[in-house]
């Protein structure tokens, strides 16, 4: 008389137990489904800082072309065509990225950065244009002042400038930017102060160190300023002082801060050399 009893008490049992097996497929699935998804992350992160760009390209192309919706991807794909310097491409992906649900002002910055990049001034001053003012970052500030410069909104571009500066906490090439648009404008004195506060800010930006040299020589002051320079730098430095003096009109000085070069480099100075030998058998 047990017996019926049994069978579908079995039955529950057996039904449990495929019921636990289902649950426990699914929740070991879904545990790699997470892993997947963190081991992926961590790729996209190398592949941003740590890989060669075009292989980063090549990843990040083949993840767009599997799932082209996922905007990370996208960001990916457009930032690595930047490291690469295939800058028209890396326009067009961030042009995509912006128009895609989830894009943030950030993205919208990122696109004007890549649309200077390859050239395209009015397109960059459009999107910064189209960014809310409450959005406030240092690059948004950077690119505006560059903007401002190509247009010679000369007020904007030191506004701009300024702003940037106070939102990082490395703003030597900030700086430098700022000095060569002083220096373009032909306010030699003003541009020698920011590439002095360049190089004061970070003493191995050589860029810095030339263009300091450019605005004192601009003003026929051919003596080099008193900033670190290792004896190569001081060469270098020389040579460019020189072409400014004979730029200016100076040509003896200039044939002799070309002597006091190659003689001051610590190889042989082959620039400094063909520009004092044109000089001499002009």
């Amino acid at each position: 008389m047990r017996h019926p009893l049994v069978i579908p008490a079995c039955l529950i049992a057996g039904l449990a137990l495929a019921g636990c097996a289902e649950k426990g497929d699914e929740t070991v699935e879904r545990a790699f489904r997470d892993v997947n998804v963190i081991d992926e992350t961590n790729l996209n992160e190398v592949m941003l800082t740590v890989a060669d760009p075009n292989e980063a390209v090549d990843y990040f192309a083949r993840s767009t072309k599997s799932t082209p919706d996922r905007i990370d991807l996208q960001r990916g794909l457009a930032q690595s065509l930047v490291r690469a310097k295939r800058n028209t491409e890396a326009a067009a992906v961030w042009g995509k990225v912006v128009g895609m649900p989830g894009a943030t002002e950030d993205d919208s910055v990122d696109y004007a950065d890549a649309l200077i990049r390859s050239g395209d001034w009015d397109r960059a001053k459009k999107t910064l244009d189209s960014v809310p003012p409450t959005h406030e970052s240092f690059k948004r500030y950077r690119l505006e002042a560059m903007v401002a410069d190509a247009n010679h909104e000369w007020k904007r571009a030191d506004s701009f400038y300024e702003i940037a500066v106070g939102l990082t906490t490395t703003p030597a090439g900030v700086l430098n930017n700022w000095g060569f648009s002083k220096l373009t404008r032909g306010d030699y004195p003003g541009a020698e102060r920011l590439f002095g506060d360049a190089i004061r800010r970070d003493p191995t930006l050589f860029t810095a160190k030339n263009n300091l040299v450019l605005a004192r020589g601009a003003q026929h002051n051919y003596s080099l300023p008193v900033i670190p320079m290792d004896q190569t730098e001081r060469a270098q430095l020389l040579h460019t002082m020189a072409l400014s003096a004979v730029k200016q009109g100076d040509v003896n000085t200039g044939k002799a801060l070309l002597r006091e070069a190659i003689d001051t480099h610590p190889q042989h100075f082959e620039e400094a050399v063909r520009s004092l030998r044109a000089l001499e058998t002009s």
